[in-house]
This record gives C-alpha cells, sequence and structure tokens, in this order.
C-alpha cells in the first residue's frame, strides 16, 4: 500500500534553506518517492495558518516513507534546514482504491 509523507515548511532564510532543496532529491529518489505537490498556490481552510511551502511525496509503501526519512542521507539533508526553516513532517498510509 503507498504511503505520502506530507511536510508543511515555513523558510526563515531562503538562500541557505536552498542547501536542502539541493540535497534532499537524492534520498527521495532512492527511497522510490515521487515529489506530487511541492510549493505552488495552497489556502488553509482550517487549523493553522497556511505555510509557506506544502509538499507531498508518494512512496511505495509505509516502510520507504519511514526508511527514507530516517536515512542517513535524507538527515544529512536535514542538516542544511535546521534553524533556517521550520518543518511539519507526516507520513500516512494511504487506501486501498
Amino acid at each position: 500500500m503507498k504511503a505520502y509523507w506530507i511536510a508543511h515548511v515555513d523558510v526563515t532564510d531562503p538562500e541557505r534553506y536552498s542547501e536542502y532543496t539541493r540535497h534532499a532529491p537524492a534520498a527521495f529518489a532512492r527511497y522510490g518517492g515521487k515529489v506530487l505537490a511541492r510549493g505552488g498556490r495552497s489556502e488553509a481552510l482550517e487549523g493553522r495558518e497556511t505555510p509557506q511551502r506544502s509538499v507531498v511525496i508518494e512512496f511505495t509503501s509505509y516502510e520507504q516513507a519511514l526508511a527514507c526519512y530516517r536515512s542517513a542521507e535524507y538527515q544529512e539533508a536535514c542538516g542544511y534546514r535546521q534553524g533556517v526553516a521550520r518543518a511539519e513532517v507526516i507520513i500516512v498510509e494511504g487506501v486501498e482504491p
């Protein structure tokens, strides 16, 4: 069953954040992640204010999504995000069609 990585990100230093966006895609690719949404228009209809960036990445399984997040490659990329962005990352398992 597929799984989805949903992230809401507020960037405080776009120049330094670009290092994260340069490194993270390699981890997504290694674990079969397919970016379905990244940035673009969004509007919060309930809950918190609209984050600057919303990202949705599809993985072939919940296990692959977790493995990607916990991988050395992705954790290294996260180091570039520390102190220059606030991120909320959730992994959710999909449903059978």
